[in-house]
């Protein structure tokens, strides 16, 4: 399965690791355009920028509604990667 980009402009973009097996950790924070913090959706992470807030990142509508529909009460902001938990080493 391949991971989803979600960005904050409403576009959604499939991606797949360079490697072809998991992400590496400067792809991860290409996605996110800083340092990662991983949230933990039940069967996926959710990689988002771990100083979004603070950096004034936009809010992202779609990245919050997934996070609240896995009982994660906050917003999300910049844009964030979903992918399955094996995709992350």
């Amino acid at each position: 399965m391949k991971a989803m980009l979600i960005k904050t402009d409403g576009t959604l973009k499939y991606v797949e690791p360079r490697n072809g097996e998991h992400f590496e950790l400067d792809e991860l924070r290409s996605f996110v355009e800083g340092y990662i913090e991983l949230l933990n959706l039940g069967d996926r992470f959710m990689v988002v920028n771990e100083e979004g807030k603070l950096l004034g990142k936009p809010v992202n509508d779609f990245a919050t509604l997934e996070a609240q529909n896995a009982g994660i009460n906050d917003i999300i902001v910049g844009d964030v990667l979903i992918c399955k938990m094996d995709k992350i080493r």
